[in-house]
């Protein structure tokens, strides 16, 4: 039997016990900051085989009944209409998705903290938005000085001034849309106002990346730091724990920095501080669910490589500046990877080469390369997605999976009704023609049921793709990245 990366259920466990033991550390309440994504963890799934996207989401699951959610947004953010970059949605909007998601779920969240809070129109208008659909929404202000200036911060001034969320459960649970959303600042208000009230309050951190107990520079760690260049985060040896334990433990330079900080506020508030280091505040277990380090590496390093591409991308279309790919060719060259290692590349340029037209290639896992071609019907990524389904479905690759009779009539829509510029078929536009003709097609029907084989798989594009064909291999569960190259040359290329 095959051994499996990452032990998914054995990590659901210790994670829920490791959480409830810092519960009970407190007493009356644990603020937990939630680092990452709770939901939709791809990078984490791509990193650590056997890692499941919503692991973190089934792990509190469990703990529901003891957990409520506060979600953390900052105003600026707002007021810029910031959007994520691995979706497009802006930050509002996210807000609102993860609201509806822990519903759906059976969390009770309890409220939203507008971090940095000022009266803009924006804030004001989203601010009463989520008043209108009954959910509770706090203030939170900026704070000069904020994380050095500990005696104002820790004052009637400083954390003080801060609207007090009412909470009733023993957890809860801090998340935000995005980093610099200040769910640590918030965590520290809730410490400061609860005691105030009565209430002995705690904080925990807990961020799957960097993993504090594998070495430094482990690709896995690596890829963590690819994955954030954007925020220029760096992984170090935390200095706390080493002086404190004589222990190596590997954090980052943000929660380093702050440390001190934290440390100060419990031992004004308490005291004492029942943390010796930013390692000693975190509560995660992933490191301890690894089973098999190779694979861990081969695909950590497989994701540095991705992030190469995502970053020349990034910049090319003006979101990142040049430092970022050199930190990013720094991090291949301390992992031993490279550009040519991702296999589908070299065959997806030899082909665009070739034919001159925009090329999609997508890796099986049995190594074998497939293409697809833009055509006058069907655009590379469409043209791919057929290919790909034939060769699964064992279907001769000169048949004709779907009709002429349909193909031409959503043509005549897109051109005719919709007013889009180009008549060739898109992605999902492909998928949807199939659906279309599956109860009356078998070929159709045999093709579809061949959807599943698709997760996982490494794809690469020769020209930048559509948002519309990028999300849907996204959805699809295709790895794809994409040559920093517009095949038209325009300014303008989204749909």
């Amino acid at each position: 039997m095959k051994k499996v990366a990452f032990d998914n259920n054995k990590y659901l466990k210790i994670q829920r016990e490791a959480i409830l033991k810092r519960i009970s550390k407190f007493g009356d309440k644990l603020y937990l900051e939630f680092g990452g994504k709770i939901v939709d963890d791809l990078h984490a799934s791509r990193c650590l085989p056997g890692f499941k996207p919503d692991s973190k989401l089934e792990m509190l699951l469990g703990l529901k009944d003891k957990a409520e959610i506060i979600i953390v947004v900052n105003g600026n953010d707002i007021n810029s209409n910031k959007t994520r970059q691995d979706t497009g949605i802006s930050y509002q909007e996210e807000v609102e998705r993860l609201i509806d998601t822990y519903r759906e779920a059976g969390f009770l969240v309890s409220s939203v903290v507008i971090s940095f809070y000022v009266e803009f129109g924006s804030v004001l208008e989203f601010k009463t938005k989520l008043e209108n659909n009954g959910i509770k929404v706090y203030r939170s202000y900026k704070i000069n000085g904020y994380p050095q200036n500990i005696p104002l911060i820790v004052s009637e001034e400083g954390l003080g001034k801060n609207e007090r969320v009412i909470t009733t459960r023993q957890l809860v649970v801090v998340t935000a849309p995005g980093p610099g959303s200040g769910k640590m600042a918030c965590c520290l208000s809730q410490i400061y106002l609860d005691n105030k009230e009565g209430i002995h309050a705690g904080y925990a951190k807990y961020e799957t990346f960097p993993v504090w107990n594998v070495p430094l520079n482990h690709p896995l760690n690596l890829a963590y730091e690819a994955a954030t260049v954007d925020l220029n985060d760096i992984n170090m040896i935390d200095p706390f724990h080493l002086e404190a334990y004589g222990v190596t433990a590997v954090n980052y330079n943000r929660d380093v920095e702050v440390f001190p900080l934290m440390r100060a506020i419990f031992e004004k508030i308490y005291g004492q501080s029942p943390y010796k280091s930013p390692t000693d505040m975190g509560v995660n277990m992933v490191g301890f669910a690894i089973n098999d380090d190779d694979a861990v590496i081969k695909a950590s390093k497989e994701e540095i490589v991705r992030r190469y591409y995502e970053t020349r991308l990034k910049i090319f279309l003006g979101k990142l500046n040049n430092e970022a790919l050199d930190k990013i060719l720094m991090l291949m060259n301390k992992a031993e990877c490279k550009p040519e290692d991702r296999k589908c590349v070299a065959e997806c340029l030899k082909q665009y080469e070739a034919t001159k037209e925009p090329t999609v290639a997508i890796m099986l896992k049995n190594g074998k390369i497939i293409t697809g071609h833009r055509s006058n019907l069907l655009g590379a990524s469409a043209a791919l997605l057929l290919n790909t389904l034939k060769y699964f479905a064992k279907i001769d690759h000169s048949i004709n999976l779907l009709s002429p009779s349909v193909i031409e009539a959503m043509q005549r829509l897109k051109v005719g009704l919709l007013h889009r510029k180009h008549v060739r078929l898109r992605l999902e536009e492909i998928l949807l023609a199939l659906s279309l003709q599956e109860s009356t097609n078998p070929l159709a029907e045999l093709a579809l049921k061949q959807i599943p084989k698709l997760i996982g798989l490494e794809a690469h594009s020769s020209t930048i793709l559509s948002e519309v064909d990028r999300t849907t291999f996204k959805r699809l569960g295709i790895h794809i990245t994409e040559e920093p190259e517009n095949y038209k040359k325009q300014l303008y290329f989204k749909s």
